[in-house]
């Protein structure tokens, strides 16, 4: 990995300046280009989580970051979408899906206020959303916010919302305990009835078998794996994609070193995830799932989140030349 160490490292350097996304008009007018994170073949896109560091959290703000990074696909957290489309104030859920690797508490019995928006709220406003990162030039592939314990008044509303979105598939921590078997079946059939894919996503409880119940109970249920975490386990990516790559919706990257090397979570071309062969093998193979970028290691001070995205997607793209 030297080269891309390198590579990487010319990259930072240079900075990577939002202005580089636009161009200029015959009159001296900038025009902003729409972004193309798409190269031979290969579907780049970012979890807009990523952007979780910078100012605004608003989904015209988010969308402003993914253009500037040079993103045109991406995996939506919930809470923004939710406040685009009106969710009482203080709502709208945090990173989706539970939170960080763990199962929602149980919801209490009566019905919050968000629940009850939930419910009730016109699909309008996310077409409306759908439609302005579209004419940016953005997709929307996930949506992150359904949880196991929700109603199926609920249920119901998160795959509306992502179907409206445009998505192909929800993500969502994967359940585990002792009720994670009729969670992913009630999910998985709910999925299927919907003609939408749970992805569920994973941290360090990624292994070779770790879906291996998922995908028996429904074939709606899909993985949303993150190979950076699933190094961090021990695991091997490549491995993972050869056995399951018809069973993948989307997949996060990130550079993080194995056990024995601490487990870090590094800049990326430092770490051991395998990145490039990880890409190479998808194109390769003619594979169409996405490769969400997941910013996770600490932005630099003379940085910011969509620098940062955008040398990721840089290092993507020469690990594909």
């Amino acid at each position: 990995m030297d080269y891309t160490r390198r590579e990487f490292g010319r990259l930072a350097l240079a900075g990577l300046p939002a202005a580089m996304f636009f161009d200029r008009r015959p009159d001296g007018a900038p025009v902003q280009v729409r972004p193309n994170s798409l190269v031979h073949g290969v579907q780049l896109g970012a979890i807009t989580y990523s952007y979780r560091s910078m100012p605004g959290q608003t989904a015209e703000a988010i969308l402003k970051y993914v253009v500037d990074s040079g993103i045109s696909a991406i995996e939506f957290m919930g809470a923004p979408v939710e406040r685009f489309a009106g969710a009482p104030a203080g709502r709208g859920g945090g990173r989706g899906g539970g939170g960080r690797g763990a199962v929602a508490p149980e919801q209490p019995p009566a019905v919050s206020p968000l629940r009850a928006w939930r419910t009730s709220v016109s699909m309008e406003p996310f077409r409306n959303l759908r439609k302005m990162f579209n004419d940016a030039g953005v997709t929307i592939y996930a949506w992150k916010q359904l949880s196991p314990n929700m109603s199926d008044e609920e249920f119901e509303y998160v795959f509306n919302v992502a179907e409206a979105l445009g998505c192909t598939h929800t993500t969502l921590e994967l359940p585990g305990g002792a009720n994670a078997a009729a969670q992913l079946k009630r999910i998985g059939d709910f999925a299927a009835k919907k003609k939408i894919y749970a992805a569920y996503h994973t941290h360090l409880q990624g292994s070779i078998t770790a879906f291996d119940e998922a995908f028996a109970l429904s074939d709606a249920n899909r993985a949303n794996v993150d190979f950076g975490h699933y190094v961090a386990a021990g695991g091997d990516p490549i491995a993972f994609l050869q056995k399951f790559h018809d069973k993948i919706a989307s997949f996060h990257l990130k550079d993080r070193t194995t056990p024995a090397n601490g487990a870090r979570n590094l800049p990326w071309g430092s770490g051991d995830t395998p990145i490039r062969e990880i890409l190479q093998l998808v194109r390769k193979s003619r594979w169409t799932m996405p490769a969400s970028i997941e910013l996770e290691y600490p932005v630099p001070a003379d940085s910011d989140a969509v620098r940062e995205v955008a040398k990721c997607l840089q290092f993507c793209r020469d690990a594909l030349a």
